[in-house]
């Protein structure tokens, strides 16, 4: 994607903030969600963008995890989100968290499927299967709901 893109997700009960310029980059935080003291995710936001060298007013677009995944942390990320982007004026995509994951990964190579899993808590994960093109960029999504941690093997190899 062209131009200055805020991504987050908190689907896996930690939170992820990137700023991509051009699809590269720039800067990346983890932020621990759960705090009896404060808020810590906007912080980090606002954090992220400034070791970018940029600010609200100058992004193109958000990219927000929409899950599967922790239900609070998605829901203080969401609002975040959408709060920015109204703000700013800019566009916001929800996508699947799933996606994220294999989009972020810097050892995944361009093309073919890849299985996504994430914790689901109760000896689960969620999956689905993500399609890449050659250059990387996410092709499809397909939800493969859950499955028990031990089955998770076979499925890849299927």
């Amino acid at each position: 994607m062209d131009g200055l893109t805020l991504a987050m997700d908190a689907a896996a009960g930690e939170g992820t903030v990137a700023v991509l310029r051009d699809g590269r980059l720039l800067a990346e935080q983890t932020v621990v969600m759960r705090s009896e003291e404060a808020e810590r995710f906007l912080p980090a936001v606002i954090a992220t963008l400034e070791r970018a060298g940029t600010s609200v007013r100058e992004l193109s677009r958000i990219v927000c995890g929409a899950g599967p995944g922790s239900f609070t942390s998605l829901r203080v990320v969401a609002g975040a989100a959408k709060g920015l982007a109204f703000g700013a004026g800019i566009p916001l995509f929800a996508v699947p968290s799933l996606a994220l994951i294999v989009a972020a990964d810097a050892e995944v190579t361009a093309g073919g499927p890849w299985l996504a899993t994430l914790d689901a808590m109760r000896s689960e994960r969620y999956l689905a299967l993500v399609s890449l093109d050659i250059a990387g960029n996410v092709q499809t999504v397909e939800a493969l709901g859950r499955a028990r941690a031990e089955e998770v093997p076979a499925r890849a190899a299927a």
